[in-house]
């Protein structure tokens, strides 16, 4: 690995000094702190052609040559926010040893080391993923100080009375405890079964699931449309896009960050 003494900025600035493995990597937009040490433990990360474990260990941004799963990281890159339209039948996870469909198969991981996904969907609920290499924004998004809202339309079966639609609104008690006042809409009515618009500022496993089932009305389909100022808008079902500039500003203003972190 490069010297312990500090090497000139390129562009004549102040001088960088080496640093730790896991900061570079999180400074280069890989992964949050913690999620760059797994991948170091894990072996995955080489410097100068070496498998690097022993978390501590320094390099200098500007000699030595980092790579995470076989691709070279770059010091200062920008993080990576992208959206996946998740179909139904994937786990919510970068790896599977069951041999489960996964939603890294859906995403360019192999590109962007450090890629994961903010939160969870269920394997039979489908629609907006967000996938960041930024682990400070993920963090900041599900924090629940934030009350960053995720909106869904959930097909039920029967019609929900008025009634029964307002204790969704106000709170419904489940097992792990009652849950925050909701945003509920009736959107449709077929006769056999109901479209609703639920929106939830909470995270916990199968919520809006287990909120319908509380009410006595299963749902049926379950799609995530928004996370935060994020919409799924056309994209395809299974496809992935980047985040616009505008909507990557968004996100990290609702994680809590400025614009000039």
């Amino acid at each position: 690995m490069g010297s312990l003494v500090p090497t000139e900025g390129t562009d004549g600035s102040a001088p960088v000094y080496p640093m730790r493995l896991q900061k570079f990597l999180r400074e280069a937009g890989v992964a949050s702190r913690r999620r760059s040490e797994d991948l170091m433990t894990a072996g995955r990360v080489k410097v100068n052609g070496e498998v690097v474990t022993t978390l501590g260990s320094k390099v200098d941004p500007l000699v030595d040559v980092v790579e995470v799963d076989g691709t070279r990281v770059s010091w200062g890159s920008a993080p990576v926010y992208l959206m996946l339209n998740k179909p139904m039948g994937y786990i919510t996870t970068m790896s599977d040893p069951q041999g489960r469909p996964c939603v890294a198969q859906l995403v360019p991981q192999g590109d962007f080391p450090g890629l994961y996904p903010v939160g969870r969907l269920d394997n039979m609920t489908h629609g907006l993923l967000l996938f960041t290499t930024d682990g400070s924004v993920g963090h900041g998004l599900l924090h629940p100080s934030h009350h960053v809202h995720k909106t869904y339309l959930a097909r039920v079966e029967g019609s929900p009375t008025l009634h029964s639609i307002e204790r969704l609104r106000a709170g419904v008690v489940l097992d792990d405890g009652p849950t925050a006042p909701a945003q509920v809409d009736q959107i449709d009515v077929d006769g056999e079964s109901t479209l609703l618009r639920i929106a939830i500022h909470e995270g916990r496993t199968r919520q809006v699931r287990r909120m319908c089932a509380s009410i006595g009305h299963e749902c049926i389909d379950l799609e995530r449309i928004s996370f935060g100022p994020l919409s799924l808008g056309d994209l395809a079902l299974g496809a992935w896009r980047m985040l616009t500039e505008k909507e990557a500003c968004s996100i990290r203003l609702a994680a809590g960050k400025s614009m000039l972190e």
